[in-house]
């Protein structure tokens, strides 16, 4: 595997999560076949930019660098591709771990079924158990489904060749929310292979506290918005929301949970659609078009 060591670069965007970057780094870097890994930190306030520089010190495969103009993963992602010297490039997330082969197989499977964007297997863990917790890690990422209906797979497990950034552009870095799957969509219309590895797995945390989830799916409902106020002729015009698409996972598994259990996710699958609801109209209502960022250029 040494031959393909140097050419291939793991990216992480990260903003106020210094726990978060510390298990990641920690994690990835007992594995000798990650030879190099591009840290963004995206103007965090907190101890993570202390928490970078103590693993940069002693590490010369990390390096890391600041996205101080754009608030938004996109952004940082792209500050990481333009920093970056792999032939293929990866993303995590912040919080993420993986499994000791994940590079070996990704890789493999990139090579075996001949494809330059890859998606990998993300298996939700409970740092603690709540219902919420429960309800997050029961949706899941259905990454298989996104890559066969939508045409994407989302950033915190993607693996892309660095020509496909080359000829379709970077991350649409306007949007705080959607990107993966309008950079997915782009790389599909361009003509690129798409593929999933089963046996790469990223693991990722679930999110335990209701406040949290719902300011994710809050995210989302502004992001679907803003995807319609710039691609109108892909998402349709701004005004009229989303249909909700669901997760994937409850035909599988809803036999398996209790009547109390289903009633409660059912709450929270309502929950988190008014919370994208509420994003979606607030940012329809009130976000303006960021014309100060300009948009992905192939």
């Amino acid at each position: 595997m040494s031959d393909i060591q140097p050419k291939f670069t793991i990216i992480i965007p990260v903003y106020n999560d210094s726990e978060g970057i510390n298990n990641t780094l920690d994690h990835i870097l007992r594995q000798d076949s990650i030879s190099e890994v591009v840290v963004v930190d995206n103007a965090s306030t907190d101890d993570t930019s202390e928490i970078i520089q103590s693993f940069t010190a002693n590490n010369p495969r990390i390096r890391s660098y600041c996205e101080r103009q754009i608030q938004g993963s996109y952004a940082a992602r792209n500050t990481g591709l333009q920093h970056a010297d792999g032939d293929v490039l990866a993303f995590l997330d912040a919080d993420e771990t993986v499994d000791s082969d994940w590079l070996e197989t990704a890789l493999a499977t990139m090579d075996e079924q001949g494809v330059d964007y890859l998606g990998c297997n993300v298996e939700l863990t409970l740092p603690e158990d709540t219902l919420v917790g429960r309800y997050n890690a029961h949706t899941g990422f259905p990454v298989k489904q996104y890559l066969e209906n939508e045409n994407y797979a989302p950033t915190c497990a993607l693996l892309v060749r660095r020509e496909v950034f080359e000829e379709v552009g970077f991350f649409d870095a306007r949007l705080i929310s959607g990107g993966d799957r309008e950079f997915g969509e782009r790389v599909h219309e361009a003509g690129y292979d798409q593929g999933y590895a089963e046996d790469a797995v990223v693991y990722h945390p679930a999110r335990t506290r209701f406040e949290s989830l719902a300011k994710k799916n809050f995210r989302v409902g502004r992001g679907f918005c803003q995807k319609q106020r710039y691609y109108p002729e892909r998402y349709g015009t701004p005004g009229i929301p989303p249909r909700p698409s669901g997760s994937g996972n409850d035909d599988e598994e809803g036999d398996e949970l209790s009547l109390a259990t289903r009633l409660a996710f059912a709450f929270l699958s309502f929950a988190m659609l008014t919370c994208r609801g509420l994003g979606y109209y607030y940012e329809f209502l009130f976000g303006e078009e960021r014309d100060d960022i300009p948009a992905p250029t192939s």
